[in-house]
């Protein structure tokens, strides 16, 4: 966040063919675990979370996998309660995927951090906590939180264990029912990893 460059060269060659080695090798380096599409454990706002080793190997991979629900945020709200009461939230959804006004805008294209991002406040966080049912929530830029609260809405969630979802791109998803299926890294005792997420219908 609050970069005007975006990721940056994170990936080289630390073998290179046309240098002589007999394979190309690709390192990693000053990568974020919690760049592009990517997962949130407790540790990453819950500092006794974090030292009790509750990092992303331990999330639930059935929950991280399986049916889930894309709903349309309407242009003009961030995700509050009164938002979350007001859409057509299937009754016993697991996995909620929110698709906002930052796929309009393309914001997961961008390099330039938009701090204007719509996400979840703290009272829609408290929302979800309310629905014990709701294990996972997704979003379509780098944060579940809305820029002016971050902390608030993470821990009242992470306290929960409901998974942070985060970076998702939907330009091409349509709202409604599918099968998530979304394999984050095994970075043991990680506050975050990367994910690859895939919707099937």
């Amino acid at each position: 966040m609050d970069s005007d460059t975006g990721l940056g060269e994170f990936r080289y060659l630390q073998n290179a063919i046309d240098e002589g080695d007999f394979f190309n090798g690709s390192g990693l380096k000053d990568l974020s675990a919690h760049a592009g599409t990517h997962v949130d454990s407790p540790g990453h706002f819950i500092n006794e979370a974090y030292y009790a080793k509750k990092g992303v190997h331990q999330l639930d991979l059935d929950i991280l996998n399986g049916p889930a629900v894309v709903i349309e945020v309407p242009d003009n709200t961030n995700i509050t309660a009164a938002a979350l009461e007001a859409l057509a939230i299937p009754p016993g959804a697991v996995r909620l995927i929110f698709k906002t006004l930052n796929t309009k805008k393309k914001l997961m294209t961008q390099t330039k951090f938009d701090p204007t991002y719509t996400a979840v406040t703290k009272d829609g966080a408290e929302w979800i906590v309310a629905h014990p049912h709701i294990r996972l929530v997704g979003i379509d830029y780098l944060s579940i939180a809305h820029y002016a609260d971050l902390i608030g809405p993470h821990i009242v969630l992470l306290s929960e264990e409901i998974i942070p979802l985060e970076g998702l791109v939907l330009e091409e998803v349509e709202a409604g029912l599918y099968t998530l299926h979304c394999l984050p890294l095994k970075l043991v005792d990680s506050d975050g990893a990367p994910t690859r997420c895939i919707l099937m219908p």
